[in-house]
């Protein structure tokens, strides 16, 4: 069965308390969550302080002001080239594979530590989150052929018949959907605000969130969206920067439904200015949108104090195990975005992060994989783990 379903800085005076007219605001989310983890507040409420995030707005000369805000730099930071990298790892350490591994010093490999994690596991209920891209499928040029193998897939669907498990990704959740294709997953699309989990069979016609499968079977799609009502910003948003950047050898726009991600991995260096300094000159007129750093990409979304470290929280919420001390949550992810998520699992002690990277950098995570293939092979470990303890 498929399932089709579907910052400005330059404001003197930002809009710290706007108001939302959600026409159906949440009292209970439709994944079972109290309505206080959503960002929503009651029809005609405004957000708290804390919410919205506050931007700090100037008027100066536009390329001059794009320089000085330090997005290029951030931009060249968060896409180090492979030169770049080589040099940086080898300097005062001898190497790359010696600067590695002193790396693994303070995040050690999971696999060499998977003794480790299955003792902290014992007696306790697993919950696994995972990343897409860089997580489950290798990073490329082209972000509309970051396929999975068919082994990834077989070693993700073979876990999820133990422990429940989850995709979250800054791509849209129908993408996501389509690459992975197991209908018994959680699938969290734009960075966690387009939320679906697996269906199930229902009782009645009748509930809004129901469809009929192609059998003729009711099915109960449990659907969460917390930034809904940005959904026509976002589609005009991504309209103008798929203008502005199509003479742009190598730029690329990618519709995330809740974000809208701007491509310059194909980009010639040189040229990454053109391109951060368009989306900036497009979001002066958007205060109540924000741009984020991720592999050769900036990712435009809304200002809402919603993440992927939210959408895991929300996740344990909805499966009941917030609140509970029997429970280790593993999340395992690559990008910038993920340490959210690593940063929540260390500060509410419930798990641990587990960063996929081939070179040493800063994380919130506690252990590491290299790649993909150290992934597959650390999820089917944990897989025949749980299957020789049920066997017990």
């Amino acid at each position: 069965m498929k399932l089709c379903i579907d910052l400005d800085p330059m404001d003197p005076k930002p809009n710290l308390n706007p108001v939302l007219t959600d026409a159906t605001p949440l009292t209970r989310s439709r994944l079972g969550v109290p309505s206080g983890l959503s960002p929503y507040s009651p029809k005609g409420a405004t957000f708290p302080h804390g919410t919205m995030l506050a931007i700090p707005r100037k008027k100066t000369g536009i390329l001059d002001d794009f320089r000085s805000s330090g997005w290029l730099d951030a931009m060249k930071s968060s896409s180090p080239t492979h030169n770049k990298v080589s040099k940086d790892l080898g300097h005062g350490i001898g190497s790359p594979d010696a600067a590695y591994s002193t790396w693994l010093l303070k995040f050690p490999s999971a696999l060499a530590s998977f003794d480790q994690i299955t003792n902290c596991a014992k007696g306790k209920r697993i919950a696994l989150f995972l990343d897409y891209d860089g997580t489950l499928s290798p990073i490329v040029d082209n972000p509309d052929c970051a396929f999975m193998s068919d082994n990834m897939r077989a070693a993700v669907k073979k876990v999820a018949e133990y422990f429940p498990t989850a995709i979250i990704s800054g791509r849209s959740r129908d993408k996501v959907y389509e690459f992975v294709g197991l209908s018994e997953l959680y699938y969290a699309g734009s960075h966690g605000m387009d939320i679906i989990g697996p269906p199930r069979q229902s009782n009645s016609d009748n509930h809004p969130d129901c469809i009929r499968s192609s059998d003729q079977q009711v099915v109960e799609v449990n659907l969460f969206q917390p930034a809904a009502e940005f959904l026509p910003m976002i589609n005009e948003v991504r309209g103008l920067l798929k203008e502005c950047i199509k003479d742009i050898e190598g730029a690329t726009v990618e519709n995330n439904k809740f974000c809208v991600s701007v491509h310059y991995r194909n980009v010639d260096e040189e040229s990454w200015q053109i391109v951060g300094q368009h989306v900036y000159d497009i979001l002066k007129e958007y205060p109540r949108l924000r741009v984020t750093h991720g592999r050769k990409v900036l990712e435009v979304r809304p200002v809402i104090d919603w993440d992927k470290g939210k959408a895991v929280t929300f996740l344990l919420e909805s499966l009941g195990l917030n609140n509970c001390d029997d429970v280790l949550a593993i999340y395992v992810g690559d990008d910038r975005t993920d340490e959210d998520a690593f940063k929540v699992l260390r500060e509410v002690n419930k798990g641990c992060g587990i960063l996929v990277s081939p070179a040493p950098k800063e994380s919130n995570a506690i252990y590491s994989l290299r790649d993909p293939c150290e992934v597959m092979e650390f999820l089917t470990s944990l897989a025949v783990w749980k299957s020789s303890i049920q066997a017990r």
